[in-house]
């Protein structure tokens, strides 16, 4: 069975690969919006610790940063064949924060514009504890 995409239809597609071909970076505890070219039907995120997908409509999911890592994301439509199969990078924005390390305590500082203590995730916590037991 052959398919016929009107022109549109392929730039939009080509746009939508272009932007996901180097994967999706997402600042932790920020959203970014995901557009679809066609309507998705099953949303997997690898490791929902790292990131979290929220479905806004059909064509439109909101990814979460919630820790730091990679992991992956995977839309499916309605047939099982994939939207979008990429890695997914969460880091923190390093132009606005400072990390304190004291031995094996860490403390994080956002600093916009005065630094102090900034929210940490569970995934973060339980990273910074895994590090400091294995030191």
């Amino acid at each position: 069975m052959s398919r016929v995409f009107g022109f549109a239809a392929v730039l939009t597609f080509m746009s939508v690969h272009s932007a996901l071909a180097a994967g999706i970076d997402v600042e932790l505890n920020q959203a970014k919006i995901v557009k679809l070219a066609r309507p998705a039907d099953t949303i997997v995120v690898g490791n929902p610790l790292i990131a979290d997908a929220s479905v806004q409509d059909a064509s439109t999911i909101i990814l979460t940063g919630k820790g730091f890592g990679v992991t992956n994301l995977v839309i499916l439509d309605d047939q099982g064949n994939p939207i979008i199969d990429e890695q997914v990078t969460v880091s923190r924005q390093t132009a606005s924060s400072v990390r304190i390390y004291r031995r094996a305590e860490v403390q994080t500082l956002s600093c916009t514009p005065y630094c102090e203590s900034s929210y940490k995730s569970d995934a973060e916590r339980i990273s910074e504890a895994e590090i400091a037991a294995g030191q």
